[in-house]
């Protein structure tokens, strides 16, 4: 895929967090999940934050996210950042986020393009 993306987002509210993994002994290897609308001036989308990510993901904080990816989930984007890029916390700014244009709420229908 092309290069991520590197946009400022206001966290607007988090959503439920996952752990995944295995309790047992294994602390160390559990993944903690958890998904945050984020939003700027153009609209809203889902962010799902992993680990380390989520310790930051506060509702109301401005988050830099450095190297972001659109994925598609069950027909509806998501925004991520992996292990090649970074989110950290940034100075509050006054941005209006344009809340009625959720991206993650749009349907989109995987089509199968085939080739003639």
């Amino acid at each position: 895929m092309g290069n991520g993306h590197t946009l400022i987002a206001k966290v607007l509210s988090s959503n439920t967090l996952l752990l995944k993994g295995r309790p047992s002994s294994q602390i160390l290897r559990q993944t903690r999940i958890a998904k945050f609308l984020v939003g700027d001036e153009t609209g809203t989308i889902l962010f799902t934050a992993r680990n380390d990510q989520v310790d930051l993901m506060k509702p109301g904080a401005i988050v830099v996210l450095r190297n972001a990816k659109i994925d598609m989930f069950k027909g509806s984007m998501r925004l991520a950042v992996d292990k090649w890029g970074r989110v950290e916390v940034t100075d509050p700014t006054d941005f209006a986020v344009k809340e009625d244009n959720n991206l993650s709420l749009v349907e989109y229908e995987l089509v199968n393009v085939v080739e003639e």
